[in-house]
């Protein structure tokens, strides 16, 4: 049996509650920000919009290459040269030395990843400049700094590595490197967090607080006791001297605003619905979900459970919306919905655009380069050293 997106949660753009959710105009209670869903659902392509990508494509040949993250919209996704999460897709981008231009259809952290990755002379481009990403957001390097001079206040900094998700500002990555700490991805946070308490005794976990718990509690036998949350918004993070002496795991307060969303109620609900069902979820979820789930992976790690699934079997998905209906349309033979009842797109991952990317294609061949990331010298050197130490993690 094969169930569509549409045929679970009715998609569609008519005036139920459902359909203002997904368009933005209503608010969403059960969100973890109690943040809207803003931004139109995505529209058919137009054929003349297709056509001008194609013939811009075609004209600058092997002097453009294009990133397509796993979150993009179907229509994006089409004239990429390669797919995959932000990593991937920045490394994909340093192994083309001869593209001129690297196209990135993700958000601004990524694009900065890139710039930080491939040579001088290649530019990168990101479509469309709104397209930021709320988890990096919250993590801003003045707050970050204020967050360490109350580690050093309180006699731990020299214990503490920070290790910073891979979606972080360009400027997070670069303090990361500058104290001695590491980059992450969803796929290698244990390893990562592992080399950390071989170098101090502490973590500072940024700025995903759902993925630097669940690492420690569920994939290295850490109690919820040890970790506390920093919240930039308070004085001293809202914690006691003795708070940040006694943890092990200081988590940055911020989160990834669609799998934030995914609840404990979620689970439970389509359990009831759709008996036997698999729940298959990212580490950006709560702990309390990722708890309750069957598995727990990164992106990639999804896409190849789905991949060696037996036919026939049932699978709710708890991550992004055009991830979760590509991989449906990509099994008709199993059955595969996304996890939650009231669906909601990433809003800036979903401003790269058709339009959007034919602008910047046909501004290329017309000689101009628009919208170029920039990453300056003294960030780049630092932000790469964090990023270097990723890679030589064993």
């Amino acid at each position: 049996m094969t169930t569509t997106i549409t045929e679970t949660y009715g998609v569609d753009p008519t005036p139920t509650p459902l359909a203002l959710l997904l368009l933005g105009r209503e608010a969403d209670p059960n969100s973890e920000r109690g943040v809207e869903c803003p931004g139109d659902l995505p529209a058919a392509s137009d054929p003349d919009l297709v056509e001008r990508a194609r013939a811009a494509k075609a004209a600058l040949g092997d002097r453009v290459f294009i990133l397509g993250h796993h979150y993009q919209r179907d229509e994006v996704i089409e004239f990429a040269d390669v797919t995959g999460d932000s990593f991937k897709l920045a490394r994909d981008a340093a192994a083309r030395p001869e593209a001129e231009y690297i196209v990135f259809c993700g958000v601004h952290f990524m694009a900065e990843s890139a710039d930080i990755l491939t040579g001088d002379a290649q530019q990168v481009v990101l479509p469309d400049l709104a397209a930021g990403c709320s988890m990096a957001d919250m993590a801003t390097a003045e707050q970050v700094a204020e967050c360490w001079d109350a580690l050093t206040d309180a006699g731990i900094a020299d214990v503490t590595v920070p290790v910073s998700y891979m979606n972080s500002s360009a400027d997070i990555k670069a303090f990361t490197g500058r104290h001695g700490g590491t980059i992450c991805t969803s796929s290698n946070a244990q390893r990562a967090l592992e080399w950390a308490y071989e170098q101090g005794e502490k973590v500072l976990f940024l700025p995903d607080q759902h993925l630097g718990r669940n690492t420690a509690v569920r994939d290295m036998g850490f109690s919820l006791d040890d970790c506390v949350v920093y919240n930039p918004h308070k004085p001293n993070g809202g914690l006691t001297v003795e708070q940040l002496r006694d943890a092990r795991m200081i988590l940055w307060r911020g989160h990834c605003s669609v799998h934030g969303r995914f609840t404990l109620d979620s689970v439970n609900d389509v359990r009831e619905r759709i008996p036997g069902v698999n729940v298959l979820v990212h580490p950006e979820c709560r702990h309390e979900v990722v708890a309750a789930a069957d598995m727990v992976g990164s992106t990639e790690y999804i896409i190849k459970a789905l991949d060696a699934a037996e036919p026939g079997s049932k699978w709710a998905i708890g991550t992004e919306l055009n991830l979760v209906r590509r991989l449906a349309k990509a099994h008709p033979d199993k059955e595969i919905v996304f996890l939650d009842r009231a669906v909601c797109f990433c809003s800036t991952m979903n401003r790269i655009d058709l339009p959007h990317l034919v602008w910047a294609l046909e501004s290329l061949v017309e000689g101009r380069v628009p919208n170029v990331i920039t990453v300056d010298p003294e960030t780049e050197k630092y932000a790469k050293a964090a990023l270097d130490r990723m890679l030589a993690l064993p």
